[in-house]
């Protein structure tokens, strides 16, 4: 999935989070194009907005905590004037930048066994619940005797959106806080689905956010599945298009809005675009593209930085591209906006980073499938990662079976535009072992299927940061609620992981088996993290 970053200075010391709708001056509709300028370090939001206006530019709206502005111009040398101007880091037009990492291609599935509908702890699980190879090998099912979670955590999706309308994810969503900062753009997603273009919270036409949603938090209520923490509220923060790209600008709002919120989790299942690795002087770049790659760097740094010193734990997946992050490729897919717009780049791993995840404070995890092996897709590296999680590996080791990827909520309307469930609300049979329908005693249905890929090992861990902060946490006197620090929910996490070894004869898995390129500090248990 896609969304966009921009940054520039922060200027104050008080670390004011607000993103502002300002109006500086008219632009023409009809030919102004949209930037997002990021501003150097230490320049204050007075100054670049006067440097932003000396290159013939009108701020719209500004974050004065990333140092970052919204900019029009109607000027064709603008971006150029701009990124000559030593006061500005660089622009990048406000253009879907991101994807989250492409889950790998299913394989054909086989029968679904049948199953046992009790967890481990002996408690009535959910009807669909027998299914979660992945809640059970990290025992969260067991953790939920202990602890399910408390209401004052609020862990933020910050993804594609969140479908507030299956029964399994209504009853701990939060409409007040959730927050919708991408509005649809008609070049990547079609029409609008509302006069505004800014979908209400609530809604997921891509579907990715409401899976990852559901992993983390699907409540254990008697329908559907159970989330890793059933009990903890849930926080939509839409960042993505609904075609799966990121604005540079919205994921950079809902980054510093999590932290002015209070949020205690961010789950960041993708990776920022257009470039696969931003380079802060990549000699195959322009020099506009590189002072591009720089503000991207630069912002999510800034926002990152932002929400952790706010109190937020940051998850984010590692990939799917089966590489070493620390050792990569050449890249050949970027910059994979617009279409046709990409060329081979050598990559440097000193100067490029793959982002958020290797952006400060992002608790990098990796996938593993049924067997506890590394997925066959995941990326790894000693550099990036932290921890491994369930993600899913339809092919793994001897087996190969759709019941070998995760299963989770999704939207009714996703599925039916993909022709899986007829207008009547019921599951096409020839789409039977992969999508299932399960209801309330009141008639109220919910929709779940299976996906595979690091944005669904991300999840698990951060369901599992989660309970830590519920069992552990202490009341927050600002926003109510439990709260507990970044760096100690961590700490529980790395702590209470069950360490695995590289495997036999495999060079590309470098370290120990207390820390390692594959699993990192190991596979996270949430029943240890929360004993």
């Amino acid at each position: 999935m896609r969304r966009q970053l921009a940054a520039a200075a922060v200027a104050t010391a008080t670390g004011l989070a607000s993103f502002l709708a300002v109006s500086t001056g008219p632009a023409t509709a009809a030919t102004a194009i949209e930037y997002v300028v990021v501003a150097e370090d230490g320049v204050s939001p007075d100054t670049a907005i006067a440097a932003i206006q000396g290159a013939g530019g009108s701020v719209v709206a500004r974050n004065d905590a990333a140092g970052m502005f919204t900019v029009k111009s109607t000027r064709a040398d603008f971006r150029v004037k701009a990124t000559a101007d030593a006061k500005l880091i660089g622009v990048t037009q406000n253009k879907a930048m991101g994807y989250a990492p492409r889950a790998p291609k299913l394989e054909q599935p086989l029968q679904i066994p049948a199953g046992s509908n009790r967890n481990n702890a002996g408690v009535q699980a959910d009807p669909l619940d027998d299914k979660l190879w992945g809640l059970k090998m990290i025992h969260a099912d067991q953790a939920h005797a202990i602890e399910s979670g408390d209401r004052g955590v609020t862990v933020g999706v910050l993804d594609t959106g969140l479908d507030a309308t299956n029964p399994d994810l209504a009853p701990h969503f939060s409409q007040r806080l959730s927050r919708n900062f991408a509005p649809d753009m008609a070049d990547v997603d079609g029409p609008c689905e509302v006069a505004s273009c800014l979908d209400p919270v609530g809604t997921d036409d891509g579907g990715h956010g409401t899976h990852v949603a559901g992993t983390i938090g699907a409540a254990a209520n008697g329908v559907g599945v159970s989330g890793v923490a059933p009990d903890v509220t849930l926080v939509e923060l839409k960042g993505g298009q609904d075609s799966g790209y990121f604005f540079l600008e919205p994921v950079v709002n809902a980054l510093v809005y999590a932290g002015d919120a209070g949020l205690d989790v961010v789950n960041m299942s993708f990776y920022v675009d257009p470039w696969l690795y931003n380079c802060r002087a990549n000699p195959a770049d322009s020099p506009e593209q590189q002072a591009e790659q720089r503000a991207i760097i630069a912002g999510m740094r800034r926002a990152l930085n932002y929400a952790h010193n706010s109190g937020v734990t940051l998850f984010g997946a590692l990939g799917n591209a089966n590489q070493d992050l620390g050792k990569p490729p050449v890249d050949t897919s970027s910059p994979d906006y617009p279409e046709g717009a990409n060329y081979p780049r050598t990559i440097d791993n000193n100067t490029c980073l793959d982002l958020p995840v290797e952006g400060p404070h992002v608790i990098g995890v990796s996938a593993v499938g049924p067997s506890g092996n590394r997925s066959y897709y995941s990326n790894y590296g000693v550099e990036q990662i932290s921890v491994a999680a369930p993600g899913g590996a339809t092919t793994d080791g001897t087996s190969t079976s759709i019941t070998n990827a995760i299963l989770s909520t999704y939207p009714l309307k996703v599925l039916q535009e993909l022709g899986r469930v007829d207008q009547n609300g019921e599951v096409n049979p020839a789409f039977a072992d992969r999508v299932f329908k399960s209801c309330t005693k009141a008639g109220v249905c919910g929709y779940y299927t299976y996906l595979q890929g690091t944005s669904m090992a991300s999840p698990h861990a951060a369901g599992v940061a989660a309970l830590i902060a519920s069992r552990f946490g202490e009341f927050d006197r600002q926003h109510g609620g439990k709260t507990m620090k970044p760096n100690a929910v961590e700490r529980k996490l790395i702590n209470s992981a069950t360490e695995r070894a590289c495997p036999a004869a495999t060079p590309a898995c470098e370290g120990t088996e207390e820390f390692n390129g594959f699993y990192g500090h190991g596979i996270v248990d949430a029943y240890q993290a929360v004993r």
